[in-house]
């Protein structure tokens, strides 16, 4: 696959405890990025965050959180993106989607 070097990139700001059908909300986006063939997705953990509920995630020991931020990303163009959205829009219930335009410098496998 080659990526042109106009993207956008897809962010996904949830919970490590959010899920749809009973599987994690950012396996489940991973899976159908996947299944769209779009060009990677990249998920991450945060160590510490709040939303719009103002309500602290902090993965320190005395403060240990079972809902730690979690960060899905991915880079495609934007009409492969367009096709993803109306999972999203289906199952991010809580959190914060954003969509930027960006230029990709390489996108290479061997």
């Amino acid at each position: 696959m080659k990526l042109p070097e106009q993207a956008v990139m897809l962010r996904i700001f949830i919970g490590e405890s959010d899920r749809h059908q009973n599987r994690p909300l950012y396996e489940q986006i991973v899976l159908k990025a996947r299944e769209l063939n779009l060009a990677g997705a990249t998920v991450t953990r945060g160590i510490l965050g709040f939303g719009a509920h103002s309500r602290l995630h902090s993965a320190k020991i005395m403060a240990l959180s079972m809902d730690l931020p979690i960060v899905v990303e991915i880079v495609d163009t934007e009409e492969n993106i367009e096709k993803l959205m109306p999972f999203i829009d289906e199952t991010v219930t809580e959190g914060l989607v954003t969509l930027e335009k960006m230029r990709v410098i390489k996108y290479r496998h061997s």
